[in-house]
């Protein structure tokens, strides 16, 4: 029987590596995978609690309800939208993608993670920012215009209100502290 399992934490290829392996110990044959998402088939050998612990071992975890599923979807989304692409009016792309209203998924989001929406993709943004800041190939107002700021003041204002540090401070710094993503609420 084919089940698709809904999967957090996902948030790279790495990850989609490794959710893989585990399937696949467990005798779940795979049909598609993508970042937090696994269409699988199972054989009678299969076990899901014997699959949830293997994947709770490597930092994931099996979703069980539909509303996280779709917090889950709706975090891949907006990760890959801000590492990946140059967009504005961010929320109203992800929510037509999702077949979902901006306020539902605002309100869900709220609801699960304790943190709005808005203040979650900031802080994806802020790590972001550090990204480029450590690869040294973009100058502040070159990154504020990569991640669609309207100018690198309001950036700068921004990350200075959530790392408690001017960006020049942080480009100084011999230690660098980034957030995993699949850390960030």
């Amino acid at each position: 029987m084919n089940s698709t399992f809904y999967i957090k934490n996902m948030v790279c290829n790495r990850c989609i590596a490794s959710v893989l392996e585990v399937f696949t110990s467990e005798n779940y044959e795979v049909t598609t995978i993508e970042l937090g998402k696994v269409s699988a088939l199972s054989s009678a050998q299969s076990q899901k609690k014997k699959l949830s612990n293997q994947l709770k071992a490597l930092g994931f975890e099996l979703i069980q309800n539909d509303d996280e599923a779709i917090i889950e979807q709706l975090k891949v989304k907006l990760i890959q939208k801000i590492h990946k692409e140059n967009t504005t009016h961010l929320f109203a792309l992800v929510a037509k993608e999702m077949g979902r209203t901006e306020a539902y998924l605002s309100k869900l989001f709220s609801k699960l993670e304790g943190l709005t929406l808005e203040k979650y993709t900031i802080n994806l943004k802020i790590e972001k920012v550090k990204e480029y800041i450590q690869l040294g190939q973009l100058n502040f107002s070159e990154i504020a215009y990569a991640l669609n700021y309207k100018s690198s003041s309001h950036l700068s204002r921004q990350f200075k209100t959530i790392t408690g540090m001017s960006m020049s401070t942080y480009k100084n710094l011999e230690h660098w502290n980034r957030k995993k993503l699949d850390q960030i609420v």
